[in-house]
C-alpha cells in the first residue's frame, strides 16, 4: 500500500521522520479499544461462527482505518511538497527577473558621443510628440538603437490606470480608452500605477493583426465570446514605437503606423468587432540607406529626418571606444558616473514639456518659415507645421518662451530635408540646399 501511494516513501516522508517505519507501524492492532468493542458485542453473538465473522469485520475495519490514515498522510505530504515547490519556483522566477533586470543595464544617454542631429530630434519629439516622429538614416554601427533606448531610460515614470491594456492616463482624456472614460464619467476612483515610458520594438516579420489587434482566439474558443486582443499600437500608447530597418517594412504597415501616430487613435474592424482605442506614440524609424529608401510619400509623413554619419575625427572615435569598453567591463559603475548628467537631462526635458504651452512665435517668423517652404517647392503644409512645432520645442528646451531666428535655423534642416525628394531616384539632400534658402529668406 505504501509503495502504491508513494513510489519512494523513504524520500517523501524523510522530513517527517517516517523513513524507517514499515507498513506494520500503520496497521492499527486490536488493542484495548478494539477488544472492548468486541467484548461489548460478544453477548449479542449467537454462535462462535458469528463471533469469528465479527472479529474478521473488526480486523477489516482496522485495516481500512489504517489505509485511510496512510492515504491522508500521503496526500498531506504531497500537498506540502507541491506548496514548497510553488514557493521555490516563485522565488526562482523573482530572482531570475531581478537578475535579468540588472543584467541588461542601458547605456546612459549623457555618455553618447556625437550624433547631435539624432539626439536633438529625439529630444524635441519627446517634448512635443505632435511633431510626428523621427526617421533616422545612417551608416550601420553608429549607435541608433542604443541612443533610442538610452532616451527611454532617461524619461520619468508616467501614471497609468491599473489593469488597463492601453496605458490610459487617469487625467488626460486624449490618451484614455473608452472604458476608462465611461468609468470616470460614473465617478469611479481609479487605482493608479506608475510605469516607465513604454518602448515597443516592431519586428520586420510582424503582421497587420499583431500590430493593430485582432480577435481574442482563447476567449472565442473557451467562452464563445467575441473579444478584442490589443496589438502593439495599444501597448505603445503614451510611449515610443521603434521600427528598426523601417525601410524594409511593408509599405502598408508603415502607412498604418504613420496614420495612427498622426491621429493618435487606432480603429480596428475585425470579424464583427469595431474597436477604437488611443494610440498616441512617438514613431521612431531607423535604417541604412544602402539597403533601400522609403517612398517619398511615406518619408514625408515623418516629422523629422536625422542623417547619421560615422565620426571621422580620431579623438571622438577613441572616446567612443573607451566608453564602450568601460560600460562593458562594469556597466553599473559606468551608469553611476553619469547619474548626475542624466538627471539634468531629464529635468530639462520635463521643464520644457511644462513650458511648451507658454512659447509663442511671432507672425514675422511664421511668414518666413512658410516662405522657405514655398521657395523649396515642398508639397503640402506638413513642412510648415512641423518646422513651427520643432522651433517652439527647441525654444522651450533652451529655457525661453519666444521663438527666435536661431531656433528656426537649428531645426529647419531636420524638418525639411526629406521633403525635397520628388522621385525615388532622387538623392537625399544633406542640408546645404535648405540652409542656403533659409539664409536668403531670413537675412
Amino acid at each position: 500500500l505504501v509503495s502504491l501511494a508513494c513510489p519512494n516513501p523513504r524520500s517523501s516522508w524523510l522530513d517527517k521522520g517516517l523513513g524507517n517505519m514499515s507498513l506494520s507501524a500503520f496497521v492499527v492492532p486490536r488493542s484495548a479499544g478494539a477488544n472492548l468493542q468486541a467484548a461489548q458485542r460478544r453477548p449479542l453473538q449467537s454462535s462462535p461462527a458469528a463471533a469469528s465473522r465479527a472479529e474478521g469485520v473488526e480486523s477489516g475495519s482496522a485495516l481500512l482505518v489504517a489505509s485511510s490514515s496512510i492515504a491522508a498522510l500521503v496526500a498531506h505530504s504531497r500537498r506540502q511538497k507541491r506548496s514548497v515547490q510553488r514557493t521555490v519556483v516563485q522565488a526562482v522566477k523573482e530572482a531570475d527577473a531581478k537578475v535579468v533586470k540588472e543584467a541588461r543595464p542601458v547605456f546612459p544617454f549623457a555618455a553618447i558621443v556625437g550624433q547631435a542631429e539624432m539626439k536633438l530630434s529625439l529630444i524635441l519629439n519627446v517634448i512635443d510628440p505632435k511633431i510626428g516622429g523621427v526617421m533616422i538614416m545612417g551608416d550601420r554601427g553608429t549607435g541608433k538603437t542604443t541612443t533610442i533606448r538610452a532616451l527611454v531610460d532617461l524619461l520619468p515614470e508616467i501614471p497609468c490606470v491599473a489593469d488597463d491594456s492601453y496605458n490610459s492616463s487617469p487625467d488626460e482624456e486624449e490618451v484614455m480608452s473608452e472604458e476608462v472614460r465611461v468609468r470616470k464619467a460614473g465617478g469611479e476612483d481609479f487605482s493608479i500605477n506608475f510605469k516607465k515610458v513604454p518602448m515597443i520594438d516592431l519586428p520586420l516579420g510582424a503582421t497587420e493583426d499583431r500590430v493593430c489587434g485582432t480577435i481574442d482566439i482563447e476567449k472565442a474558443l473557451t467562452q464563445g465570446k467575441k473579444a478584442f486582443e490589443p496589438g502593439l499600437l495599444a501597448k505603445a500608447n503614451r510611449g515610443i514605437l521603434y521600427v528598426d530597418e523601417v525601410n524594409l517594412l511593408d509599405d502598408h504597415l508603415v502607412d498604418v503606423l504613420l496614420d495612427s501616430a498622426a491621429g493618435g487613435w487606432n480603429t480596428v474592424e475585425r470579424e464583427g468587432i469595431s474597436i477604437r482605442h488611443p494610440a498616441k506614440f512617438i514613431l521612431v524609424g531607423s535604417g541604412n540607406p544602402e539597403e533601400g529608401e522609403l517612398r517619398p510619400q511615406l518619408l514625408d509623413r515623418f516629422g523629422m529626418h536625422a542623417l547619421i554619419r560615422t565620426e571621422r575625427e580620431p579623438e571622438l572615435r577613441v572616446r567612443i571606444v573607451e566608453s564602450c569598453g568601460e560600460f562593458a567591463n562594469d556597466p553599473i559603475a559606468f551608469r553611476k558616473s553619469y547619474e548626475g548628467d542624466n538627471a539634468e537631462f531629464a529635468k530639462q526635458i520635463v521643464e520644457a514639456q511644462e513650458r511648451l504651452k507658454q512659447v509663442t512665435t511671432t507672425p514675422e517668423i511664421q511668414r518666413k518659415i512658410s516662405a522657405v517652404c514655398s521657395e523649396l517647392n515642398i508639397d503640402g503644409l506638413r513642412g510648415d507645421i512641423v518646422t513651427n512645432r520643432a522651433a517652439r520645442a527647441y525654444c522651450a528646451f533652451d529655457g525661453r518662451t519666444e521663438v527666435t531666428m536661431e531656433d528656426v535655423q537649428a531645426v529647419i534642416t531636420l524638418c525639411l530635408r526629406h521633403r525635397l525628394r520628388k522621385d525615388v531616384l532622387d538623392t537625399m539632400d544633406g542640408g546645404d540646399k535648405v540652409s542656403k534658402v533659409f539664409k536668403a529668406v531670413f537675412d
